[in-house]
Parts: C-alpha cells; structure tokens; sequence
C-alpha cells in the first residue's frame, strides 16, 4: 500500500496559522512551454501558534495565483495534506515533511 499523503488536523497540528511572506521561485518551481515560462507552483512561508519555533512552509499550484496578504494576517488553506519524501546522507535516512494545499484564503 503506497502512501500518497496525509490529511492533517490542520487545528491541532498548526492552530492559527497567519501569512509570513511569498518565497522566492527556485528549481522545479517553473516550466518552459515553447518561448514562455510557466509557474507550476508558489511556496509561502507561515507562521503557526501551536509551532512557533518553526516556520511551515507551504505549496500552492500555481494555478492558485500569486497571493498578497498582509504580513502575520491570518489565513487558512483549502484542502491541505502533507507529503513525505526520504533522502539518503552518508547512509542515513532522512525525510523532509512537505505541506501542500489547492489554495491560501483569508481566515
């Protein structure tokens, strides 16, 4: 059985999380098509009540548009989930735990 993602409870895990400010496009971010380039996705920075020694970052498609919220203004994701991805380092395992949703909205 593979595992594709996981719905978090997004109260319990985050409680109220509010904008931080729009990262900047990197590898895997864009798409060439023809002579234009195309955004496949935007990344956020976002803090969070519950987690406030870390910043989540968060994954929207690009499709989703360019959002422009205030800064520490609170919002709430559309259909978020969490992926995994495991890498290798010096023979140890690692996995990065990646927050992805379909949209960013005002709470």
């Amino acid at each position: 059985m593979e595992l594709k993602y996981v719905v978090p409870n997004m109260e319990t895990t985050f409680g109220k999380l509010e904008f931080g400010s729009a990262l900047e496009l990197g590898r895997g971010d864009t798409q060439r098509n023809n002579q234009q380039v195309a955004v496949v996705r935007r990344r956020y920075k976002l803090f969070s009540s519950i987690q406030p020694a870390d910043d989540i970052e968060v994954i929207l498609p690009g499709k989703a548009g360019e959002k422009k919220f205030g800064f520490m203004e609170p919002v709430k994701l559309v259909n978020p989930r969490i992926t995994a991805e495991g890498y290798v380092v010096g023979g140890r395992g690692f996995t990065d735990y990646i927050l992805h949703a379909d949209d960013m909205i005002k709470a």
